[in-house]
C-alpha cells in the first residue's frame, strides 16, 4: 500500500503492521504517543523552569557586541579605557545646550553639575570631563559635551545608557537641553528602538498567522498546535539564552531573531506532520499507527530540514563578531527547542488527540487531506510542458538578480534611529555646533614619544579638518591620545579612505580606532568572511543533502537553485533600500546602502530557509519514487502531497515576515522585506515550479547514485 492510497476499507492488520515496520523516528513517536501526558509535563517543567526567565531576557542580554575582534579599533579602545580614564569609544558624550546662554551662565553650569552628579553615582562610568574650550566647547559657545568615560565593557555601558538617560534627559529645561549621545547612547537606543518595532511587528503577525492557520488546517484545534509548538520553543529559547548569557554576552537581537524563526518554523513543521498524520488516521483508523507513520515519512523530513537550518545558520559563526554571532545562536537554540518539540511534544498530543484532531472543523476541512487534488493537476501540467515553464521561472530570478551586482553595504547610519531619539538630537546638535564628523572623531593611540610627530602628520592627512592636542595617559603609562575630527559625516563612504591614509601614513607603533572606525573595521571583517560563509553554507548544504536523498545530481540541483531566490532577493533590496524605489511607500529614507551585516546574515537565514522547502519537496518526491519507481509519479505525487504545505508555510511565513515592514526602524524593514521577498519567490518560482521541472526533465538521473557512494552514506528512505 503507497502513501498515497485512498480506501474506505483496509485489512484487519494495516494498523499492526503499520508499527511493526516502524522506524526509529516512528518508533519514537509511538513511544511520546504512548507516554503522553509524562511527554507534557516534561515539557511544562522544562518551559516553565526556562520560561519563568524569559520576562528578563530583554534586559539580560547585552546591548553591544557590534565589532570585529581582534581588530585596530577594538585595540584602541580598550588601551583608551584603560590608560585614559576610560576615553574610549564606549564613554558617553552628554551634549548639553542652550538655545541662547552660554556654557559658563550659572543656569547652563547648574544643568552641567546636576548631570555631572547622575553620572557620579552609577559606577560604571569612570573619569569625567566637564566642557573644555577649544575642545568640546563649541565655536559659538552655547553646546558644551560632558565626557563620562567607560568604566564596564561595553554591553554594560549600554546598559548604563538604559539606566541613565530618562534622568538625564529629564535635567533639561525649556532653555537648556540635555542628551546622552554617543556609540553606547546610540545602540541603546538604537536596541530600545528595534526592540519595540519587533514586539508591534509580533502582535500584527499574530492574529494574521493565526487567520492562515485556519485556513490551512480546516480545524480550530488542528490550527492551535503550531502555537503550542511556537510557545514552548519560545519560553525555552528565551530562557536559555538568558542562561547563556551568564557564560557569554549575547546580543539582545538573538532574541529578536528568535521569536520570529521560532514562530515560523514552529508553524512550518507542525503544518507538515498534522497534515500528514490527518491523512494517516484516515487511512489506519488507530492513532499510534498514525503517528508512527507522520513520523517515519514527514518527521524525518522535519528532521533533516531542522538539521540544515541549524548548519546553515553554523556558518555564521565563523565571522569574528560578537552581535552576529549570538545572532545566530539565537535563532539556533530557538530551532532546537521547536524541532525538539516537533519530534516529541507534537507526537505525543497527536497521539492524545486522535480523531479530536479535527474537532471544531470548518466546511473546507475535508480538502486539507495530504493529497492534493489541485497541486497533483499542477505537477501533470508541469510534467508536459516542463521547458516554458523552466525557462520563465529562470529569466524571473535571474532579472531580479542582476541588481546586486550593484549592492552596496555600510554599518547603518544615525538614520536607523527615530528623529526623537536622544541620541539622534545629540549627534545634530554636535554636528551643527562642531561640524560634519564631530560626532564621529577619530582616536589616535601612540606611544608618548611620537605624540607630537602624530599629531602633525594627522593634521595633514586629507580627510582630517582639525587635530587635538596629545593628551597622556592618566596612569602615567608611554601613551599619548591624540583625537581627530574628519571633514565628512561618520556614515560617508569617505570616511573610509580617510581612515586607510592615517593608518598607512602614520609612525609605527600608532594605532587608530574610535566608534566609526570600529564600525569600518567591522564592515571590512563582514566583507572578508562573506566569501567563506557562504562557501561553507553551500558545501554543508549540498553534503546534507546528498545524505538524505542519497542522490548527488539532485542534491547538487537543489542547493544551486537555493541561490536563485537569495541573489533574487539582494537584487530587490538593492532597488528598494540602496535606490530607494518604493521608499515613499514603506515609509522610509533610504541610505544609499544596505545595512553591512546584511549579505552574511540574511544569505544564511534565506538559505536556510530555502533548504527547508527543498527538503520537504524532495523527501516527498523521493519517498514516492521509492513506491512507484517513476520519476513522473515522484514528480506529481510529490508536489500532490508537499505542494499545499509548502504554500500554506510559505504563506505564513510571507506574512510573519512583511508584517516587519510595517516597523519605523530601517533594520526590522530590511529584514521583514528581504526574508519575505526570499521566501515568496522560493517557494512561488523554485519549490512550487524549478525544482519540479528540474526534476521531469531529469528523470531517473536525479536519483541515481552511483554504488560506491550507496556504500558510503548511511541508508536513509522516506516511505514508511
Amino acid at each position: 500500500m503507497t502513501a498515497s492510497t485512498r480506501s474506505d476499507s483496509h485489512p484487519p492488520d494495516t494498523a499492526a503492521l503499520s508499527l511493526q515496520r516502524s522506524g526509529p523516528l516512528g518508533r519514537l513517536g509511538t513511544r511520546m504517543a504512548a507516554r503522553a501526558w509524562w511527554v507534557v509535563a516534561a515539557w511544562v517543567l522544562v518551559v516553565g523552569a526556562l520560561g519563568s526567565l524569559a520576562p528578563t531576557v530583554f534586559t539580560s542580554l547585552a546591548g553591544a557586541g557590534w565589532q570585529a575582534n581582534g581588530s585596530e579599533s577594538v585595540q584602541v579602545r580598550e588601551l583608551a579605557q584603560q590608560h585614559f580614564g576610560g576615553n574610549a569609544s564606549s564613554a558617553i558624550q552628554v551634549v548639553v545646550q542652550s538655545d541662547d546662554a552660554p556654557i559658563s551662565d550659572p543656569a547652563v553650569q547648574q544643568v552641567l553639575g546636576q548631570a555631572t552628579d547622575v553620572l557620579a553615582q552609577d559606577n560604571r562610568i569612570g573619569q569625567l570631563v566637564p566642557p573644555q574650550p577649544g575642545m568640546t566647547i563649541s565655536p559659538d559657545g552655547r553646546t558644551g559635551i560632558l565626557l563620562a568615560g567607560a568604566n564596564a565593557n561595553t554591553d554594560d555601558m549600554v546598559r548604563a545608557v538604559d539606566d541613565l538617560k530618562a534622568d538625564l534627559t529629564g535635567l533639561s529645561t525649556s532653555s537648556v537641553h540635555v542628551y546622552p549621545t554617543g556609540a553606547s547612547a546610540l545602540w541603546s537606543d538604537f536596541n530600545e528602538a528595534n526592540h519595540d518595532a519587533m514586539i508591534q511587528a509580533e502582535m500584527v503577525s499574530w492574529p494574521v498567522t493565526l487567520a492562515i492557520m485556519v485556513l490551512a488546517f480546516g480545524s480550530l484545534v488542528a490550527a492551535g498546535l503550531p502555537l503550542l509548538l511556537t510557545l514552548a520553543g519560545l519560553g525555552a529559547s528565551a530562557g536559555a539564552l538568558v542562561l547563556l548569557n551568564e557564560i557569554t554576552p549575547i546580543s539582545v537581537w538573538a532574541m529578536n531573531f528568535a521569536m520570529m524563526f521560532a514562530l515560523a518554523l514552529g508553524i512550518d513543521y507542525a503544518l507538515f506532520l498534522v497534515v500528514r498524520f490527518r491523512d494517516a488516521l484516515r487511512k489506519l483508523a488507530d492513532a499510534r499507527a498514525a503517528v508512527a507513520e507522520t513520523m517515519d515519512t514527514a518527521g524525518k523530513a522535519v528532521l533533516l530540514s531542522g538539521i540544515t537550518v541549524l548548519v546553515s545558520l553554523s556558518a555564521v559563526l565563523l565571522v569574528p563578531a560578537p552581535a552576529v554571532r549570538t545572532m545566530a545562536v539565537g535563532i539556533m537554540l530557538a530551532v532546537v527547542f521547536v524541532l525538539a518539540a516537533t519530534l516529541t511534544l507534537l507526537p505525543a498530543v497527536l497521539g492524545k488527540l486522535g480523531g479530536r484532531v479535527n474537532s471544531l472543523a470548518l466546511p473546507w476541512a475535508k480538502r486539507t487531506e495530504a493529497h492534493s487534488p489541485r497541486f497533483a493537476r499542477w505537477g501533470q501540467l508541469l510534467s508536459r510542458k516542463p521547458w516554458p515553464f523552466a525557462l520563465g521561472a529562470l529569466l524571473v530570478l535571474i532579472a531580479l538578480s542582476l541588481p546586486v551586482f550593484g549592492l552596496k553595504v555600510a554599518m547603518p547610519s544615525i538614520q536607523v534611529v527615530p528623529n526623537d531619539a536622544p541620541v539622534r538630537q545629540g549627534y545634530e546638535a554636535v554636528q551643527d555646533s562642531f561640524g560634519d564628523g564631530a560626532p564621529g572623531m577619530l582616536q589616535i593611540i601612540t606611544p608618548a614619544a611620537d605624540a607630537q610627530a602624530t599629531a602633525a602628520q594627522a593634521k595633514d592627512t586629507d580627510g582630517i579638518a582639525l587635530v587635538t592636542p596629545p593628551q597622556p595617559a592618566s596612569d602615567g603609562s608611554d601613551y599619548a591620545l591624540v583625537q581627530a575630527m574628519p571633514t565628512v559625516d561618520p556614515s560617508s563612504p569617505q570616511l573610509g579612505d580617510t581612515l586607510d591614509r592615517l593608518r598607512d601614513t602614520l609612525p609605527d607603533g600608532a594605532l587608530v580606532g574610535g566608534a566609526p572606525a570600529e564600525n569600518l573595521d567591522l564592515q571590512t571583517a563582514l566583507n572578508d568572511y562573506l566569501p567563506l560563509v557562504v562557501g561553507v553554507i553551500l558545501a554543508l548544504g549540498f553534503a546534507l543533502l546528498l545524505v538524505a536523498l542519497q542522490a548527488p545530481v539532485i542534491a547538487l540541483l537543489g542547493t544551486v537553485v537555493s541561490l536563485l531566490s537569495t541573489g533574487a532577493a539582494f537584487g530587490v533590496a538593492k532597488l528598494i533600500f540602496q535606490d530607494g524605489h518604493l521608499a515613499g511607500l514603506l515609509g522610509f529614507t533610504p541610505q544609499g546602502f544596505l545595512d553591512g551585516w546584511g549579505p552574511v546574515f540574511f544569505f544564511a537565514m534565506i538559505f536556510a530557509i530555502a533548504m527547508d522547502y527543498t527538503v520537504f519537496l524532495l523527501a516527498s518526491a523521493k519517498e514516492h519514487y521509492e513506491l512507484t519507481g517513476s520519476p513522473r509519479r515522484a514528480l506529481i505525487d510529490g508536489l500532490a502531497h508537499s505542494g499545499r504545505v509548502i504554500f500554506a508555510a510559505a504563506a505564513v511565513m510571507v506574512a510573519v515576515f512583511f508584517t516587519f515592514a510595517l516597523a519605523d526602524p530601517l533594520p526590522p524593514k530590511e529584514m521583514g522585506i528581504i526574508l519575505g521577498v526570499a521566501v515568496l519567490l522560493d517557494a512561488a518560482l523554485i519549490r512550487l515550479v524549478l525544482l519540479p521541472v528540474l526534476l521531469r526533465i531529469t528523470g531517473h538521473s536525479a536519483w541515481w547514485s552511483p554504488r560506491w557512494l550507496r556504500k558510503a552514506l548511511p541508508t536513509i528512505t522516506f516511505s514508511h
